[in-house]
């Protein structure tokens, strides 16, 4: 089947008045001995967070505006996903498709579909507008979820090239951070006649013996902060890489238990002081975890990790389509250019940024916005 159609979300309100059962009735671990994050996110924390989420979280308010976007379905490869598709009033715009990672979701894109759409309104040129295609990765939030094994990133970037040709695209750019990223960069190569270029904020690379002498001070820093992710916070990966399965019985029925898995990583991962309200919403943070909880993904995002862990390390193919990137500070990891250089060829755009971490579109929009706005204008 190859028909698009229109998608509305309409979640029963017995699925919320569920939700808010669970989380009245939640069985409380004990606190953290440390008074800090070093143990996971602490038990006052979340406490307070599952308080709001159970008397005060609205997510009707989230819920509409999501509908107030066009939001479609497609099934391809027999898999159905759910995405938004929203066109500029500019109709040369370039067509861009940006896909999120985990614990991410389409909510990460909201803050810049107005700015990248239309830019004039939003301190750019007419110029610089896109056409947007926002899928969700398969096992995530209202897409299907794969039935049998074979759904890693590859599969995926060939499947975003079905989407695009399906709507009408035969020229686009794509972008992306976290698994997105590592999706952006198989699109790259297996759907290089039509993808015209590719922007990542997180590329993964491995470095060759070369590469890694006389380091730089930037490069030693992202090794070892890198290896500090390795020793400390790196554990989540493990467990979905290995038993997403196991993993899912717990998140699935526990509310507090899927929230404080995902909001500790936007406390690791994002340039927030110290703590992940300080740059993200208390609503915000929800919505996206509602991504997860109302379709029960948990096991089924987690599985992205099983298909495709070791494909990061071993995926080193180069790259050949003209290539951008921008890194923001408080990324996981974080690659020099002469990094970079070594697997995609054509490197046309590099910036280091001052500000914002690895859920750059939903930290620093305005930056977001600009470092795609700079990468693509070449390539119109």
């Amino acid at each position: 089947m190859t028909t698009i159609r229109p998608f509305n979300i309409a979640i029963p309100e017995d699925a919320l008045e569920d939700l808010r059962h669970r989380l009245a009735i939640t069985r409380w671990p004990d606190r953290e001995t440390p008074n800090n994050w070093t143990q996971g996110i602490p038990l006052d924390y979340v406490r307070e967070l599952g308080s709001y989420w159970q008397n005060d979280y609205d997510w009707r308010r989230c819920e509409s505006w999501l509908n107030s976007q066009p939001q479609f379905t497609t099934e391809i490869d027999n898999l159905e996903f759910h995405f938004l598709h929203i066109r500029s009033r500019n109709e040369n715009a370039l067509p861009l498709v940006i896909t999120h990672g985990w614990p991410g979701s389409i909510i990460e894109f909201t803050k810049i579909i107005e700015p990248l759409t239309n830019p004039a309104a939003h301190g750019g040129n007419n110029s610089d507008a896109f056409h947007l295609v926002l899928p969700t990765l398969p096992g995530f939030g209202f897409s299907g979820k794969p039935k049998s094994p074979g759904w890693g990133v590859e599969r995926i970037g060939r499947a975003w090239g079905k989407l695009m040709a399906r709507l009408g695209y035969d020229r686009y750019v794509a972008q992306g951070g976290d698994w997105g990223a590592v999706v952006t960069a198989c699109m790259g190569i297996s759907e290089s006649d039509h993808c015209a270029g590719i922007h990542m904020n997180m590329p993964v690379v491995s470095p060759t013996k070369a590469a890694l002498q006389d380091l730089t001070v930037f490069e030693k820093k992202a090794l070892d902060d890198s290896q500090h992710y390795w020793d400390w916070d790196s554990g989540y990966s493990k467990e979905q890489s290995t038993r997403p399965q196991t993993l899912g019985y717990g998140l699935t029925d526990s509310p507090i238990g899927q929230a404080s898995w995902i909001i500790e990583k936007f406390w690791a991962w994002t340039d927030c002081d110290g703590h992940p309200e300080n740059v993200l919403t208390r609503d915000e943070l929800l919505d996206n975890v509602m991504l997860y909880w109302l379709p029960s993904a948990a096991a089924s995002s987690a599985r992205l990790y099983w298909e495709s862990f070791s494909v990061i390390g071993q995926q080193q193919e180069h790259v050949h389509v003209p290539t951008g990137v921008s890194i923001f500070p408080r990324e996981i990891f974080r690659a020099s250019r002469r990094w970079v250089e070594e697997r995609f060829k054509s490197l046309v755009y590099y910036n280091v940024l001052e500000k914002g971490g690895h859920f750059a579109a939903f930290e620093q929009p305005d930056c977001f916005v600009s470092e795609l706005r700079s990468c693509f204008r070449n390539l119109r």
